[in-house]
């Protein structure tokens, strides 16, 4: 059995930890962004975490019921820095997209982070908060239920995998990134046009682009396929409607 956590203003150190900060929840999920930035996500443990606080490993217990509940409100941190200043309206795709944008770059400012979180659901109110706001942007826009959840479904699930795959390169290192961003040059770009005609053709085309992230190239994919959709699934209103008035 999980131990128990009480309401914060009843766990509040009534006493400044070593460091003089006296812990809340926000304190620790920021230092453990810290944690993990310097030491990557095997690095994020509650003797370590504490170290950094000034506080015994134990009094993380009081705020969190373990580890894994500390791992999702990192996650719900860092959605909730994508939400921030984002406001739904006007054009459907421009807020989708901006707010896939914010997502990613979110997840990417922290790729350790993101490595440990982007996989998972947290239930959380930001996460909620998010989930909401996409549907509302969707079924606002005319998209019904069904399409509306496809939609949601694939654009939340990109963002997300894309986050990972793209913070998982970062969080390698300088050096083994940069020896992977030179194979486009040292391996592909020099394979002969015989054997391997369509590379061949275009190394220089993927030398530049291969180094940059899919994802906004991806978005705009997704985006407009929905649009396609949508105005799709009017023309046929209209027909039907025209059809019925006579």
């Amino acid at each position: 059995m999980g131990k128990q956590v009480v309401a914060e203003s009843a766990r509040r150190r009534r006493r400044p930890t070593k460091q003089g900060t006296v812990l809340t929840e926000a304190h620790i999920v920021e230092t453990a962004l810290r944690v993990l930035r310097e030491h990557g996500s095997a690095g994020l443990t509650a003797r370590r975490l504490g170290a950094a606080l000034g506080a015994d490993p134990s009094t993380l217990y009081r705020y969190f019921a373990g580890m894994d509940e500390l791992t999702l409100a990192i996650g719900e941190e860092l959605i909730g820095r994508a939400l921030s200043g984002w406001l739904p309206g006007g054009d459907w795709r421009e807020g989708l997209r901006e707010l896939g944008l914010r997502i990613h770059g979110a997840y990417l400012a922290h790729p350790q982070a993101a490595v440990l979180t982007a996989s998972r659901v947290s239930g959380r109110p930001r996460e909620i908060e998010a989930d909401e706001a996409i549907l509302g942007v969707l079924r606002t826009a005319g998209f019904p239920d069904r399409a509306a959840v496809r939609i949601y479904h694939a654009f939340i699930d990109q963002t997300l995998a894309f986050a990972a795959l793209d913070a998982a390169s970062l969080a390698l290192g300088r050096r083994a990134r940069e020896s992977d961003e030179e194979r486009w040059e040292s391996t592909y770009a020099k394979l002969p046009a015989d054997s391997h005609p369509h590379i061949a053709a275009t190394a220089g085309l993927l030398s530049a682009r291969m180094k940059d992230s899919a994802y906004p190239a991806a978005l705009d994919m997704l985006l407009h396929s929905a649009a396609t959709q949508l105005a799709a699934a009017r023309a046929a209103d209209r027909g039907a409607s025209g059809t019925s008035a006579r």
